[in-house]
């Protein structure tokens, strides 16, 4: 994972208390003149990072409690803002390590805990979550850019050692899919992905004037529990399979695989590994039809992905996946 451009905060950076303290009152004045006058205030105009300013502390509040943190918990917090989470974090944990791409953000939020106890249990990481080397944690709580929605699920679910669990706020669309289940309009590739690795599910939901600036759609908090050990399942091959599956969902599982690239793909992907695995190679293989014996012998050929569980699609008999695989047909 490449290394982030970013900077860190410590106590050499930051201005005087008395200095800080001129600053906030200044900008906490020109905040209420400008909602007054019906101005934002620059430091919230966020929209370029995604990232909107929780506001309502009975929410922040309730998203810390669900976390069950404990006092020898070191927490990762990724998209702080101006700390109205963190400082509820803070209160309950043995350290906190705020990932914020705004360097105004990490300005503010290192004024608030300045000259407090709270200061040194602070560490604030100003660069990019998806690109920055993470910390030992145990417990993620995020208000999440939604612009790195997916990409910081699956990094924290790759990140080792392990983690407790995660509470994290998303898009409410993104949300649903995550705790969506088989035969539902949201089941998808990212369901099936994300619930291969982790126990998921919806924590409530938060209405879009919870935040500011009020974002355009609402939000929801599920809770995300890494399953430890994990599968030993690969999973790019795992996802090949989804890929291929879920491009169209509703279709038949046989005529997604018939569908234009896909049996070129498989062949490719088979001809490498009989290559690695020292085997002769047929060069009369017909290769869709060797796909098409593998869905009609597994018993899936008419079946729909939208429809298919994680028992169905996992590498264990008689999986899709497994079936595959005895043919030595990958997907990555």
């Amino acid at each position: 994972m490449p290394r982030a451009t970013s900077g860190r905060f410590s106590r050499t950076h930051q201005p005087s208390i008395k200095s800080a303290a001129a600053s906030s009152s200044s900008q906490n004045h020109s905040a209420n003149e400008g909602t007054s006058a019906g101005v934002r205030n620059p430091i919230f105009n966020t929209e370029r990072f995604g990232q909107h300013i929780l506001k309502n502390p009975q929410i922040a509040q309730t998203i810390v409690d669900k976390a069950n943190l404990r006092p020898t918990d070191k927490v990762l917090e990724v998209g702080p803002g101006t700390g109205n989470l963190t400082v509820k974090i803070l209160e309950k944990a043995k350290n906190v390590t705020a990932v914020e791409m705004d360097p105004r953000m990490a300005a503010e939020l290192t004024k608030r805990v300045q000259g407090k106890p709270e200061q040194r249990k602070l560490d604030i990481i100003i660069g990019d979550f998806v690109k920055t080397d993470l910390p030992y944690f145990d417990v993620c709580i995020s208000n999440t850019p939604y612009q790195i929605s997916s990409p910081l699920v699956f990094r924290l679910l790759s990140h080792r050692p392990i983690f407790r669990v995660a509470i994290l706020m998303f898009q409410r669309e993104f949300a649903m899919r995550l705790v969506a289940q088989p035969g539902t309009e949201l089941w998808s590739r990212l369901s099936a992905n994300v619930q291969l690795y982790s126990k998921v599910d919806l924590v409530m939901h938060v209405g879009k004037n919870n935040f500011r600036p009020a974002p355009l759609v609402e939000s929801s908090v599920v809770r995300l529990v890494p399953l430890n050990p994990p599968p030993p399942i690969k999973f790019e091959e795992f996802d090949g399979l989804g890929r291929i599956i879920f491009s169209r969902r509703n279709k038949m599982v046989h005529a997604t695989f018939m569908a234009k690239g896909v049996i070129e793909m498989l062949e490719k992907n088979w001809r490498t590994w009989c290559s690695t695995q020292n085997k002769m190679i047929d060069e009369h293989t017909n290769m869709k039809a060797k796909v098409e014996e593998v869905l009609s012998s597994s018993g899936y050929s008419k079946q729909r992905a939208a429809k298919m569980t994680l028992d169905d699609l996992l590498s264990e008999p008689p999986s899709l996946l497994s079936a595959f695989h005895d043919e030595g047909i990958h997907f990555a």
